[in-house]
Order: structure tokens, then sequence, then C-alpha cells
């Protein structure tokens, strides 16, 4: 990726609400430009959303959880479990994982404990007779957060 491209990657994802004349001006380009190699970031790929990062407190969730889980893997199970993700909107990240005797991993959202127990619930329902072994790891948002949950720090490493 262009030395340019990238600074302006960087910019967005430390306040993508900026306009692309705010942009312009930190970049030293011109304000055209800057449109053109946003759309061309997105053309390409590289961004994929462009979306906010809130509060997950102030939107009234007390939990988030790191289920990391090890199943019987083939392609029906993998397009299935892929299907039972995708309609939980609380499911904010899922993927194939290697690690701690485990092959897979998600974080998910929680109201409340009893929010994730139901949620508990449905995991090892779904997956009654794939699933081998699962974990969890409970965060309280509410909690001492040392540093919070953001990409803007993506834009303070060195390229």
């Amino acid at each position: 990726m262009k030395k340019r491209m990238m600074r302006l990657l960087l910019e967005l994802l430390k306040d993508s609400k900026r306009s692309d004349r705010e942009l312009a001006k930190v970049l030293d380009v011109s304000q055209p430009t800057v449109s053109r190699m946003r759309s061309r970031l997105v053309k390409e790929g590289i961004i994929r959303d462009f979306t906010v990062m809130p509060d997950f407190v102030k939107m009234g969730y007390e939990i988030m959880a790191i289920n990391c889980f090890k199943s019987k893997t083939s392609e029906e199970i993998a397009e299935r479990a892929k299907k039972w993700v995708m309609s939980k909107p609380n499911i904010i990240f899922a993927a194939a994982a290697q690690g701690m005797g485990k092959n897979a991993v998600m974080i998910s959202l929680h109201r409340n404990y009893t929010d994730f127990s139901n949620f508990l619930g449905e995991v090892l329902a779904e997956d009654e007779n794939v699933m081998e072994d699962y974990d969890t790891m409970l965060i309280s948002l509410e909690g001492r957060i040392v540093k919070p949950l953001s990409l803007k720090y993506l834009a303070e490493q060195e390229t």
C-alpha cells in the first residue's frame, strides 16, 4: 500500500467521521485526492465498514465473553456454525483459532449474567453432538478497564 494511502487509513482509524476537507489538510493533499483515495480503500476492500466504537456499558451490556471451544470439523458443521453465529447479533467476532487445545473462538456481549447463561445454554444445545470442549472468560465491562477496546490504537503504531 502506498504511504499516502496508509496515512489516510491511519487518520480514519483515529476518527472516521472527519470530512475529506479536514483529512486533506492533515495529509497535505487536495480534498478530491482524499476522496479518490478513500474510494479506492473501500473498492480494494482495505476498508470494509465505516462504523463507530460505542461505549458498551452505556448500550446496556455488562459482560463481554471470550468463548473458546474445540469442535469436530467438516464443511457441513462449519456452514451450520456460520449460519448460527450470523443469526446472533451479540456475537461481535467469530473465527477458526488455534491454541490451548481449541479450534474456534467467539467474542460476545451480554446485558447481564442471566443473558450470558441463556446464551451459553443455546451454544451448548446447538452443538451438543459437535462440541468436544468449551471454555469461557467473562469480562466485566463495568470493572477496571486498562485499555478500552478501540481500533484507534492501530493508528499510533509506526508504519
